[in-house]
């Protein structure tokens, strides 16, 4: 009953048309009536409409800041079946935009977490758990299952790999995206027209200019914004209805208030997952060796010195103690340091130590007291701009001083040395 939605055609491996068989659907309950009574009102819904959501199921990839405000509407709009897919635990820093979750359940389970909220909203609807980490060998047996995917990941790698599976499986996807004040919105792969991901983006991003929240920071009402036109999304294609973004892309500007509409490139008939001869298979391909990325939201570790052109942070709180004469640069972004810093850093930024007169301030302040100071030391937040401002001063300086960085930067010193310093 929940998979009555199915394909009508298929186009090599898109997506024609979609249509409802509610022939062996349920009719609505007295309890159905009345919590979905302003939505029977409506025209384009009535009855059959609803019958046709309870007959969908959809698949949320991320439980986080875009599958959690689009699970809420979908599971208050009476989705019949809802797939919670995520292998993280709830963090603190993950409430201010993630609201599927809440205090009472830090260190829960994302999906565990979001289940049990959706099931205090609304009880009627089935909801299923994925705990573990969608993988190319599992990503296609799962989607299948679903009628509609939801794409709410913050990689590429995670990204190609919905996207492909979800063309080998025959579905639609409603993919969004949110970063600081910005949120983009697409459905792929809809009709013989609609293009897939890969189409858009047959390359991936050098791994070096993509930011995720992590790092770049989100307004956290900004992916609420685009996970509800996700859910909005959804629930058109549920009702048979053509969504407002297949072949168009949803651009908004959070600081600006703006929103504005690209249209977007058809589907390539030589794709390799949509295409007219698509070799993308079951079998998935190594998304991150495609990528250069590992397939999770988390920055990556940079691996640039030796490991013996760093210090942990034991070993740099044995300096601190022992008074040892040294130069500690924290080369993080002002508005980061302003959060938090070690009393005894100075915040010179990667960027003004590259670009700017950084290395020549270094130099300065080494030799201002009356012996020079040889020992210079680099911490970021989590040790990869500490690297590559070591590596800089080394190539710049030659050997004038002793250069090392923090392993693990403030992020570990938080861990390892003193808990009072707030990770963030």
């Amino acid at each position: 009953m929940l998979s009555s939605l199915r394909l009508v055609k298929s186009f090599g491996s898109s997506i024609v048309g979609l249509k409802i068989n509610c022939v062996k659907m349920s009719s609505l309950t007295k309890q159905d009536v009345g919590r979905y009574s302003r939505q029977l009102l409506i025209n384009e819904i009535g009855k059959e409409g609803q019958l046709k959501l309870k007959a969908t199921s959809v698949l949320i990839v991320g439980c986080g800041g875009l599958g959690s405000p689009c699970s809420y509407y979908l599971a208050a709009a009476g989705i019949g079946k809802i797939g919670l897919v995520d292998h993280d635990k709830v963090e603190i820093s993950n409430l201010h935009r993630q609201i599927v979750h809440s205090e009472a359940t830090l260190g829960m389970e994302k999906s565990v977490s979001a289940k049990k909220s959706l099931e205090s909203l609304n009880s009627s609807v089935e909801y299923q758990t994925i705990s573990h980490r969608l993988t190319r060998s599992n990503a296609v047996e799962i989607i299948e299952n679903y009628d509609i995917i939801v794409d709410g990941s913050d990689n590429a790698p995670t990204r190609y790999m919905v996207s492909d599976a979800s063309c080998v499986a025959g579905k639609p996807l409603v993919s969004g995206a949110a970063l600081k004040f910005d949120g983009q919105l697409t459905t792929y792969h809809y009709d013989e027209n609609t293009p897939c991901y890969r189409c858009l983006f047959p390359s991936p991003p050098n791994p070096n200019t993509v930011t995720n929240c992590s790092d770049g920071g989100v307004l956290g009402v900004i992916p609420g914004i685009i996970g509800s036109l996700q859910a909005l999304e959804v629930i058109k294609i549920a009702l048979g209805k053509r969504p407002s973004y297949a072949g168009k892309m949803l651009l908004f500007d959070g600081l600006g208030g703006e929103f504005r509409d690209i249209v977007i490139r058809n589907r390539q008939k030589d794709c390799i997952a949509c295409g007219d001869n698509p070799t993308i298979t079951r079998d998935l391909i190594d998304y991150e060796q495609f990528c250069g990325t590992p397939l999770c939201d988390q920055s990556q570790s940079l691996k640039i010195l030796a490991p013996e052109e760093r210090i942990s942070c034991h070993d740099y709180k044995k300096i601190l103690d022992q008074n040892e004469p040294h130069l500690l640069i924290d080369v993080r972004p002002a508005l980061q340091a302003n959060i938090v810093k070690l009393d005894n850093a100075i915040n010179i930024p990667l960027d003004q130590l590259v670009r700017g007169d950084g290395l020549q301030r270094i130099e300065d302040l080494a030799d201002s007291g009356p012996e020079p100071i040889k020992k210079i030391y680099f911490i970021c937040r989590k040790g990869n701009a500490s690297q590559q401002a070591c590596r800089f001063a080394q190539e710049t300086l030659g050997q004038s001083y002793e250069l090392k960085d923090i392993v693990g930067g403030m992020t570990s010193w938080s861990n390892e040395v003193d808990s009072s310093v707030p990770v963030y």
